[in-house]
């Protein structure tokens, strides 16, 4: 079953009221008006693209142990996931599937890190609920997913709904501002350019782990 199929079939519960939680139409309504907009917005056009230079990081694992991407380049590409938070579960089945891709990552040489803009708790919440295998960073006030042109700021309507339903970002984050990443994929080379990205500002909708696999497998001069 692909990530997607697995994405999909959780929205179509979760919209039907299948789940333990019973969330009113009201506010499924509301989320996909939010998702809507931010579609039409075109932010997502202002993503960095294949061909563009990745920006550099150096950003803090959940025990608090720097993780610079110029010292993992060194060793492989490179394979980023910018993600929501550990109370995303289209976020969680996303992080399950990359663990289980990592084997084939590996394999081609690459290093996996996931960014998202939760504390250092969150995502220790992260590895120990996703069981994965790959380093988890802090990126605080989305400040790395700005600078990969991802970054987005909550309209005060979703604001509420999120309070309303005891989802704190700031407490999640350490953050005040109501900002979060489109997820986002990329594949980066040694040189620091982007040989693979896709970035979708409908949260339900993610990129397969094996999509990423041609652009490693040249990265590695590795034959299909």
């Amino acid at each position: 079953m692909t990530l997607q199929s697995k994405l999909d079939a959780f929205k179509a519960d979760f919209e039907a009221g299948k789940l333990p939680f019973n969330v009113p139409p009201s506010v499924i309504r509301t989320m996909h008006r939010a998702t809507a907009e931010l579609i039409a917005s075109g932010a997502a056009a202002g993503a960095l693209r294949a061909g563009d230079r990745a920006p550099a990081f150096r950003l803090n694992d959940p025990e608090g142990q720097p993780v610079s991407s110029a010292t993992l380049l060194q060793r492989g590409p490179l394979v980023i996931s910018f993600y929501r938070g550990v109370w995303c579960p289209y976020c969680n089945m996303e992080l399950q599937a990359l663990q289980e891709a990592l084997p084939q990552f590996e394999h081609l040489g690459a290093s996996l890190v996931a960014l998202s803009p939760q504390t250092a708790v969150n995502s220790r919440k992260s590895v120990r609920q996703n069981a994965l295998g790959f380093p988890i960073l802090s990126d605080p006030h989305n400040d790395v997913a700005a600078a990969f042109g991802l970054r987005f700021a909550l309209p005060d309507y979703l604001v509420n709904l999120y309070k309303s339903l005891k989802n704190d970002l700031p407490a999640f984050n350490g953050d005040p501002r109501w900002t979060l990443p489109m997820p986002g994929r990329f594949v980066v080379g040694q040189d620091g350019v982007i040989l693979y990205a896709e970035v979708n500002p409908d949260y339900t909708r993610r990129p397969e782990p094996d999509d990423m696999l041609p652009a490693l497998r040249r990265a590695a001069s590795v034959p299909a």
